[in-house]
């Protein structure tokens, strides 16, 4: 149809600005013309005060943190809008009851906006958790609570609110998010108000803040994002009155992007456009079990943040909430039953969905690989007995990197999906996949998404859908990815504007005003235009990560990621807050020890015992050390607060698993005895036995307190003394899975230790095969006697060396590449031999660093490492200090003679090599990294170790082996590290390669003490009613035992019920072997199985007779490099008694070293009683 074009014009034309343009759109909603624009009408009425909101309070006493029933039979007194309440982390309980105006019958919502400025809960009057409140005018405020229909047409409504004087992010001091806490701060109760909102304004301020992001999202001078700014103008310019009339004609407006009638088609929009969502999107709530707060308010934290969200699905149906952590649900169980009630209804009807499978998110880096195994027992056990579901997805989205060792253990757990975001945090490179397969140290595989929003607290706006695809790196390979949003870190969840941004493809009755929803509205948008990837909401994390495998055909045609995900940031979280890394390890060691020996104790116990495994000790144990390892607390990024918690529940597993050690021995040993303290001697004890609880055969130098008269003990046979007299030191050995052996004296296997004074600050500490020399306070020579072979580089020293540490920002976090310009030698001013020999040579050597005092002891000992053949002892080094610097980093050091490209640094059930030098950004970002027991640095015929009982931060830079000992940042905990400190690690030379040395053993060994315990005088000897582990393994010496335990499933109230034991192998060096597993003759096993970590039966295994043992049986194994393998054996009804159960064999007593240094978390004396 022809139109007519004007032959004159006389216009200016439609030219305009575009830049000011859009940034007019600024002004439609707030800011300095918030009295005549948009927020002028977001509200119809405002009432306040008595007689409408009456108010009473009553305010906690300190920090206690009382429940609902505990508060309610207070004294509450009145209270009123603007008083201040504080001060930080205390707690108040409200009493709100309102009275409705009538005439508000007929608006469509009536709400309460309480705001206290921090965060709140509101209950029923009966206990029932509602909603959380966000206080304050953050981001993430959140202060209306919906009134019910029922109570608006009553007339009155009653509600109980706990207000918690903390921000969602604590209350830092000065407003900077990590800085230590502000403990004086006082919050004001800004509003108790009752409201009206408009809500027709509250759909057109959706419209234009979809519009706004369509404007400032998408690519400049595009045909849509034009048409949105052209269209968002227009809405500006028709606003005048504001009232509804007007508002619909604003609304109408907006149909010019989101098509004509494109509401009235309600979830049928769906029914056009694209079928297959690009971006799907899941609502998530992070909340750090404990970082910037302590546990007790990450309890309040969840019970706000979860029931929050049970509120919005029943606004919103097809809001669907992903939550993983065990522990948190646990806490709701305990001190929120109706709403872990409620939960369970959410979960049963597909709405809230179990992610994750572990106990916590914990740290992906620093737990042994039993403590990760335990994470998804607890965890998947867990969901399992609540839920009747485990979960199939592993998720940990904030951890600071990431083992090699977790998709065997994720796969092995039930699970074979995997998410995670926190490499997009890397400071050097950028990671290059965002869905691949992630393939671990054994080879096994899970299916791994990374986000390509780059966060797990997205906001749900248009940029983030848009940044899901435009950021996404293997289009070619799947072009799908997860939009996981709600606000996190401090809890929250998704905000009602979220789930506006983000409402989607799913069919449900329109409920109410809500209903209109934003991402109908980007929906619409993408109908017409194919500028933005469609997006859909209301599926699970597991159907999103099924599709990507099943386009994928089952993952073949993904990248592949081989190795660990290393967190090219916070490589500070190695080494921070020393006491907890120290806490966990011992606590690991202790846990292990307590399961073996209480196994043995059911396994052998007589007839008239009624020793009883103690499973749920046992249990609770592990979920404090599980609760411990959170990724905020044991990498030491936490405030202050939280380490008194941390490290008072290590005092707790400590004390509780040395009585449960107690009551073990109790069975096992035939004489009463005590574990070793400092007070020993107060009791004079006639002797002192020493258990072994590894498998391995060993021989070491064990240390006895002698008495203040010289008196020795009966037994052990002291060979030498200290210096002092205050010390003797004896021999003794143990052969492979001996339990208990005789003392034993100087013989040919031995190499006698010595030292030798030179001068005051020039000493030598040799034996037959190692010499090492301190001069002048720094090591100058470490010797192979056996191969003439210098181990130190010409010219070089080694030993204690200061770093200015400094990073950008993140400081309990980060250590810099450029600390390493730092480097400042310490020398050793003060030494005195301690012990000369033949059994140990020690020296003690003193340095004084700014405010600050260091020890250390420097032992050789006439023993190997282990029994290996040929092998050098160790070097030792106890370290006691007394450190008080602020920003340092104190490391140990030494320059070899060895050239390789690569170290080895044990991780959980294997080990990784990583570059020591820097050719590429990928290997110079590596300056820093996580080790467990030992770190190897080696070349062919020779190596050398430095082994380590609580340190995990380790380095090697060209040939210069370091280890990470203490830290000193000031943020998030001002007193990071200061105080005393006693910690040890050693130097281990080796002939050979790494893989031809016994260094895992070893390690294993050094974190493993003996049990040392005093007998009473009158005891000539001590017996055993087990002399050695039934449980060994022949063969390849590359399998290890790593753990002992009675079955989950064991009926453990019943003596005469099926018991079962659970055992851990894996292979420690990264080939293939073949192992004998012999059980002794007197443990009656009747069937044997492989199951997974979760102990589902996998295999039955065949049971065969082993014609060496006298009648015992044997199972044969086989492992690939770095395989884990869970076996359980079933065992015979226990019938009989010792005298038919166990070949008896009692042995006299062995002798064991003091237990002083085993005292490794300080904590008040009555926390550790």
């Amino acid at each position: 149809m022809a139109t007519s074009y004007p032959e004159l014009n006389y216009g200016n034309g439609a030219k305009w600005i575009k830049n000011l343009t859009q940034s007019r759109l600024s002004n439609f909603l707030g800011g300095h013309f918030a009295d005549v624009n948009l927020s002028s009408k977001m509200f119809v009425h405002r009432l306040d005060g008595p007689g409408v909101v009456d108010l009473q309070v009553w305010s906690a006493p300190g920090l206690t943190k009382p429940l609902f029933a505990e508060a309610m039979r207070q004294k509450f007194r009145p209270a009123k809008k603007e008083e201040s309440f504080g001060p930080s982390c205390t707690n108040h309980w409200w009493k709100v009851k309102m009275t409705i105006p009538s005439s508000w019958k007929e608006y469509e919502r009536v709400q309460l906006e309480f705001d206290p400025g921090c965060e709140a809960m509101i209950f029923s009057t009966d206990g029932v958790p509602l909603q959380g409140i966000t206080g304050g005018y953050g981001g993430d405020r959140r202060v209306e609570h919906i009134i019910p229909r029922g109570a608006i047409l009553r007339g009155t409504y009653e509600v109980v609110i706990e207000s918690s004087c903390n921000g969602m992010f604590g209350v830092p001091w000065n407003g900077d998010t990590i800085a230590p806490p502000d403990m004086n701060r006082y919050f004001k109760l800004a509003s108790a108000d009752l409201v009206v909102p408009n809500q027709e304004a509250w759909r057109l301020m959706w419209d234009f803040s979809a519009l706004r992001e369509l404007v400032d999202s998408l690519p400049g001078n595009s045909a849509l994002q034009n048409k949105a700014l052209v269209t968002a103008n227009a809405i500006m310019n028709a606003f005048t009155t504001g009232d509804d009339e007007n508002i619909k004609q604003m609304r109408a407006i907006a149909e010019d992007v989101f098509g004509k009638g494109w509401e009235a088609k309600g979830p049928g929009i769906y029914d056009e456009g694209a079928r297959k969502a690009q971006v799907i999107g899941i609502s998530y709530c992070h909340i750090d079990t404990a970082w910037l707060w302590p546990y007790a308010v990450t309890q309040q934290k969840t019970a706000r943040s979860w029931s929050t969200q049970i509120d919005l699905m029943g606004r919103y149906p097809e809001h669907r909430f992903a939550c993983s952590q065990a522990q948190q649900f646990k806490w709701l169980e305990q001190q929120y039953p109706p709403l872990f009630e409620k939960l369970k209804h959410k979960v049963a009807s597909g709405q809230f969905h179990l992610i994750g499978g572990a106990w916590i998110e914990n740290d992906g880096n620093l737990p042994s690989g039993e403590a990760l195994v335990r994470q998804f027992l607890y965890g998947q056990r867990y969901f399992q007995s609540r839920f009747g579901k485990r979960c199939e997805t592993a998720w940990l989205p904030d951890s600071f990197g990431l083992t090699a060792a977790y998709p065997q253990l994720i796969r092995d757990s039930g699970m074979k999906y995997f998410f995670t975001q926190k490499l997009s945090w890397n400071n050097i490179n950028v990671f290059p996949h965002t869905t691949f397969n992630w393939v671990g140290i054994d080879g096994t595989q899970v299916l791994c998404h990374m986000t390509p929003v780059d966060t797990y607290t997205a906001q749900a706006n248009v940029g983030e859908v848009n940044k899901a695809i435009s950021n996404h790196k293997n289009l070619e390979s799947n072009d799908t990815a997860l939009l996981v949003f709600g606000n996190g870190d401090g809890g929250g969840g998704a905000l009602p504007k979220m789930l506006e941004n983000v409402r989607v493809n799913c069919y449900f009755p329109l409920r109410s005003v809500d209903d209109h929803a934003q991402l109908r509205r980007i929906r619409a948008v993408t109908n017409n235009h194919r500028e933005l990837p469609p997006v859909s909401m209301g599926s699970t994390v597991e159907q999103f990560f099924e599709d990507i495998e099943r386009d994928s055909k089952g993952g073949r045609s993904l990248p592949v990621w081989r190795g660990e995900l290393y967190l090219e940031f916070h490589r500070g979280t190695y080494t921070s807050h020393g006491s907890i890394k120290k806490g966990n390890r011992k606590c690991e060691i202790l846990l292990r020890d307590v399961e073996r020996v209480a196994t043995l104790a059911t396994t052998y116990q007589p007839a008239s015992s009624d020793y009883v495994y103690p499973k749920k000790s046992i249990d609770e144990c592990w979920e404090k050390v599980l609760l411990n390892q959170f990724h905020d607390v044991l990498p030491g990024s936490a405030i202050g607060m939280v380490y008194d918690d941390a490290e008072r529940l290590y005092s707790e597993v400590r004390h509780d698993c040395q009585k449960m050690l107690d009551q073990a021995f109790e069975v096992l040993l035939t004489t009463p005895s005590t574990a070793c303290g400092d007070s020993v001697l107060g009791g004079r004890p006639s002797g002192f036995l020493a258990l072994n609880l590894t498998p391995f055969s060993r021989q070491e130098v064990v240390e006895v307190p002698l008495s203040g008269d010289g008196d020795l003990p009966s037994f052990p046979t002291v060979i030498q003394r200290s210096l002092d007299g205050k010390r003797g030191y004896a021999l003794i050995e143990y052969e492979k899975d001996g339990i208990c052996n005789r003392e034993t004296s100087m013989h040919d296997e031995c190499l006698p230790a010595s030292v030798e004074s030179v001068s005051s600050n020039h000493f030598i500490l040799q034996t037959p095969v190692i010499k090492m020399t301190v001069c002048e306070g720094r090591i100058t020579s470490i010797y192979d006697l056996v191969l003439g072979l210098e181990l130190i580089e010409e010219g070089q020293t080694g030993g204690l060396v200061i770093f200015e540490d400094r990073p950008n920002y993140w400081d309990a976090w980060d250590v810099e590449i450029h600390h390493l310009e730092t480097r400042t030698p310490l020398a050793f001013s003060s030494f005195r031999v301690v012990a000369q020999g033949p059994l140990r040579a020690t020296i003690e050597a003193h340095v004084k660093y700014g405010r600050s005092d260091i020890k250390v002891m420097i032992s050789m000992d006439g023993t190997p490492a282990t029994r290996q053949y040929d092998l050098r002892p160790l070097i030792r080094f106890d370290a006691e200090v007394d450190w008080h610097e602020k920003h340092k980093f104190l490391k140990f050091e030494l320059p070899l003679s060895i050239n390789n490209t690569v170290a080895t640094y044990e991780c959980q059930f294997g080990f990784v090599q990583r570059p020591t030098y820097k050719n590429t950004t990928l290997d110079a970002a590596k300056f820093e990294v996580c080790g467990h027991k030992y770190a190897d640095f080696s070349e062919f015929g020779y190596g050398v170790a430095i082994l380590s009982e609580s340190k995990y931060g380790f380095a090697c830079e060209g040939n210069v082996l370091r280890i990470s000992l203490l830290r000193a940042a000031t943020a998030p905990d001002a007193d990071q590290d200061q105080g005393l400190h006693e910690f040890s690690w050693a130097v281990m030379p080796h002939a050979g390669s790494f893989l031809e040395s016994d260094v895992p053993r070893a390690a294993y060994l050094f974190n493993s003490p003996l049990h040392v315990r005093a007998i009473p005088q009158g005891v000539a000897a001590v017996e055993s009613f087990v002399r050695e582990f039934p449980f060994s393994l022949h063969g390849a010496r590359n399998i290890f035992l790593e753990t002992v335990k009675r079955g989950e499933d064991d009926d453990f109230e019943s003596p005469a019920a099926k018991k079962t034991v659970i055992l851990r192998l894996y292979e420690a060096f990264g080939g293939h072997g073949h192992t004998e597993l012999r059980i002794s003759r007197n443990v009656h096993v009747v069937a044997a199985y492989t199951t997974n970590l979760l102990e589902d039966t996998k295999a039955e295994l065949t049971l065969s007779c082993d014609i060496r043992g006298g009648g015992a049986s044997k199972l044969d194994l086989e492992f690939r490099g770095f395989e884990v393998k869970t076996v359980k054996l079933v065992l015979a009804d226990a019938e009989g008694t010792l005298a038919t159960n166990s070949n008896f064999d009692p042995v006299p007593a062995v002798i064991g070293r003091s237990g002083s240094r085993e005292s490794w978390v300080v904590v008040s004396d009555d926390a550790s009683e």
